[in-house]
């Protein structure tokens, strides 16, 4: 859960002065972890917890800080076994690897309850920095959040200082909600012409945000080509406003899809998508558009809104399920003569082809969940 801090000056100053030791302790404890190989939580602690005592952080911050940068290895390493950063001797991947992790001054800081206390009865905040504890220091937040941290806050907050302006994320720990019994499935083709598309005809438009997309690149290229002073600041002031539209997007379709399921009965099948940017093959002006398409972000969060809603999900291969037809299964590449017409060449079946593969996938998931649930069956 994201809330706004809203410090005053003095405040502010000794948010800031922490965040930045703490980051600077991270980069000696991350160089000391690099050159004697010692990357575990507890194995590190031992190792430079005197250092960071020295440094000015208190027992708890040192600890966080020793725990951050075994966290941060852990996930480089999870990062090049899963192959994102590469080929062993790519240069992505040797660069990753040859140097310690450096963290930047204003990365991140976590607190656990002995270092920050919520008094949500005041939306106040009492926080351990270098300068002292800071008491009193103002939170905002929505009435929905604020219900969500009073009944389900638990664990570390982390203080986050972006574009100017201070956010804790508190960690809530939400009970998970017993999965239905699916009655169906509601099967969801995710494209880029069309963001999504279920087996019911709704087709969610991907027109507008590719053309909110496509204005930002050329605003960009155009603001670095002039390259004077106004032209960076008014790139930084921009430069998570796309962002910000596209998730708002996701999370609309998201609440759609699963309110759509919820109120039918039936679960969701999504496509298994990991890994298409390396399988599919584009021209170069359509790459661009792909690998901005933020639709692993929107099957997270159809993901998350389906567990809380207690959904049934599953994720499908999507093999084929563009050039099947979903009346009679024949499959052909003649089927789909264009991006958005279905046409069967066994059957003569004709339907949007984003809808026909909705169908096919919401096959799919009815089948794979059979499987899942009842292994044993027949």
């Amino acid at each position: 859960m994201q809330v706004r801090l809203f410090p005053d000056a003095g405040q502010e100053a000794a948010l800031r002065d922490t965040l930045h030791l703490c980051n600077e302790a991270a980069n000696v404890v991350s160089v000391e972890a690099y050159r004697a190989r010692v990357f575990g939580k507890q194995a590190l602690q031992r190792l430079t917890y005197g250092w960071l005592k020295a440094m000015g952080l208190s027992a708890q911050p040192a600890i966080h800080v020793a725990r951050k940068v075994a966290g941060a290895y852990a996930t480089l390493k999870a990062t090049i076994r899963a192959g994102s950063l590469g080929e062993p001797g790519s240069k992505r991947r040797r660069k990753a690897e040859t140097k310690p992790i450096r963290f930047r001054r204003d990365a991140a800081q976590p607190f656990d309850d002995r270092c920050l206390s919520w008094q949500l009865a005041d939306r106040t905040v009492s926080i351990w920095t270098v300068a002292g504890r800071l008491n009193r220091v103002r939170f905002g937040c929505s009435e929905q959040q604020y219900a969500t941290l009073a009944a389900h806050r638990r664990g570390e907050s982390d203080l986050v200082h972006r574009d100017g302006k201070w956010f804790l994320y508190a960690t809530c720990d939400i009970p998970d909600v017993e999965v239905k019994q699916p009655d169906g499935f509601l099967g969801v083709d995710l494209g880029i012409a069309n963001i999504a598309t279920t087996n019911d005809g709704t087709r969610h438009s991907g027109k507008g945000l590719n053309r909110v997309r496509h204005r930002s690149q050329r605003l960009r290229a155009k603001l670095q080509r002039i390259g004077t002073k106004s032209a960076k600041r008014l790139l930084k002031a921009r430069r998570r406003k796309e962002a910000r539209f596209a998730a708002d997007t996701n999370h609309c379709i998201a609440k759609q899809i699963v309110t759509e399921a919820e109120r039918t009965g039936r679960g969701i099948a999504l496509e298994n998508l990991r890994g298409i940017r390396d399988r599919v093959r584009l021209r170069r002006p359509q790459r661009v558009t792909l690998h901005s398409w933020a639709f692993h972000q929107l099957g997270r969060f159809v993901a998350y809104k389906a567990t809380r809603s207690g959904v049934a999900l599953v994720h499908v291969d999507p093999a084929y399920t563009s050039q099947g037809c979903s009346a009679c299964g024949h499959i052909a590449k003649a089927n789909r003569p264009n991006q958005s017409t279905f046409r069967c060449t066994s059957c003569g079946f004709a339907e949007h082809a984003d809808v026909n593969a909705a169908r096919n996938i919401a096959t799919r998931g009815v089948a794979d969940w059979a499987a899942v649930s009842l292994p044993n069956a027949a």
